[in-house]
């Protein structure tokens, strides 16, 4: 039994980076996918995973070399101009996806268990329930409260999705080649936004900042820890991978409308009941439950992990504009708490109203994220001034990396033009 727990304990926040990556979003992207294209798509899971992987692995090795977060690395090489756009940035993500996350659960939650009479009201109440709760696991137990409830989420979502997944009775020749034989099914000129889509679409995006400061209350402080951190950030993507590649079977074996994200994950668990027959009540309900440890932990890891961003900047800035030391960022900070009773209730205003034009500027900010941060693990992680020659980025690292900047520099001008309706020019 020690032994078991010590090997938890290794990939405890490759856990983490899974159970907070995988959403309400990222079930429906897959579903959706699936549904769309079919098993031949699975490939795109296993690639998007080893983009996300490798930013993971880039960040904690800058980490790990320089003994700064991220964040300190850029405000230190691109100046007080960058962090503030960041914080901009911060802010306007933490708006959307708190309120979407809030939304997500209760939409589930409605599914489960109707206790407030319409959908509407249970969206609202068991969403601000669930942050309720989070900010009250956060505050009251800490890192380790919050990685030991984390994972029981991560556990019962990946358990019941790929149950669910095994139960359709795939095709094996068919998965086995749509792993390994990368094709894009043409489905009507919709084959390579929705691969693009799930490419982009499972792991997390603001979130991948986070793994820096989960390590940091491990204890993982030096280079000597960066083989454990490289088997736990393995651990939690292979995770991530499989969880993804089992929505996309799930979706492969039903016809799904395409439609908000919470609502597709009940109309999911609807058309099981359908497709199983006699076994259908069960399998909804097993899947319903997969899906709110999805959604449940996704909105508790974002609860958690986001205020240590807003706390590492507010450290960067107040020791410039202060002069003064830099403070450790921790979760018993005023900075962090601050944020996290803020992202805890100020987005309780969005779960009924609609702001398109905000939308619109979140879309792009989110076009833009990943991106950056390859170029930013590019710029850092090539510099011997900065993190030393010897640890700079492998070539294996700076291939991942630069196809990763192309893809997602793609993929987030098609996200624009989506956004704004801009249609593709031809040449006559």
């Amino acid at each position: 039994m020690t032994r078991i727990l010590d090997k938890v304990k290794l990939i405890g926040p490759g856990i983490l980076v899974a159970a907070t990556g995988v959403g309400a979003g990222d079930l429906a992207t897959g579903a959706l996918t699936g549904s769309l294209l079919g098993v031949a798509i699975l490939w795109a899971v296993i690639v998007g995973a080893l983009f996300k992987y490798a930013m993971n692995e880039g960040l904690t090795r800058w980490q790990l070399a320089t003994e700064t977060t991220l964040l300190e690395g850029c405000f230190r090489y691109f100046g007080t101009i960058f962090l503030l756009a960041f914080l901009a940035y911060l802010i306007l993500w933490t708006y959307f996806v708190s309120a979407a996350l809030m939304s997500a659960c209760g939409v589930v939650m409605h599914a489960i268990l109707p206790v407030f009479g319409s959908p509407e009201n249970d969206k609202w109440y068991w969403g601000i329930l669930h942050s309720l709760v989070a900010v009250g696991l956060v505050f009251t137990g800490g890192y380790r409260l919050f990685e030991k409830v984390m994972t029981v989420c991560i556990g019962v979502m990946f358990v019941t999705v790929v149950l669910t997944a095994v139960a359709m009775q795939p095709n094996l020749l068919d998965v086995l080649s749509g792993i390994f034989w990368p094709t894009i099914p043409h489905a009507d000129g919709q084959g390579t936004n929705w691969t693009i889509a799930l490419l982009g679409g499972i792991g997390g995006t603001l979130t991948i900042l986070c793994y820096g400061y989960w390590i940091r209350e491990e204890g993982r402080v030096s280079l000597k820890d960066l083989p454990t951190c490289r088997i736990d950030l393995a651990s939690g993507y292979l995770m991530t991978a499989i969880f993804g590649m089992a929505m996309v079977v799930i979706g492969s074996e039903i016809v799904i409308e395409k439609g908000a994200s919470s609502k597709t994950i009940v109309v999911i668990a609807e058309k099981l009941q359908e497709v199983f027959g006699n076994f259908g009540t069960p399998m909804k309900w097993i899947f319903l439950v997969g899906a709110w440890g999805a959604v449940a932990s996704s909105l508790l890891g974002v609860w958690q992990s986001v205020p240590y961003l807003f706390a590492d900047v507010y450290e960067s800035l107040a020791a410039k504009f202060c002069k003064r030391d830099c403070q450790s960022v921790n979760v018993r900070s005023w900075p962090y708490r601050l944020y996290l009773i803020a992202m805890a209730f100020i987005p309780i205003l969005a779960l009924s109203t609609n702001f398109k034009s905000l939308q619109k500027i979140y879309a792009i900010c989110g076009a833009l994220l990943i991106p950056l941060l390859a170029v930013v693990l590019l710029i850092l992680g090539n510099s011997s001034r900065m993190i030393g020659r010897e640890n700079r980025n492998p070539l294996w690292s700076n291939t991942l990396l630069g196809v990763a900047l192309l893809f997602f520099s793609v993929a987030g001008l098609l996200a624009l033009a989506e956004v704004f309706r801009v249609k593709p020019m031809t040449v006559k």
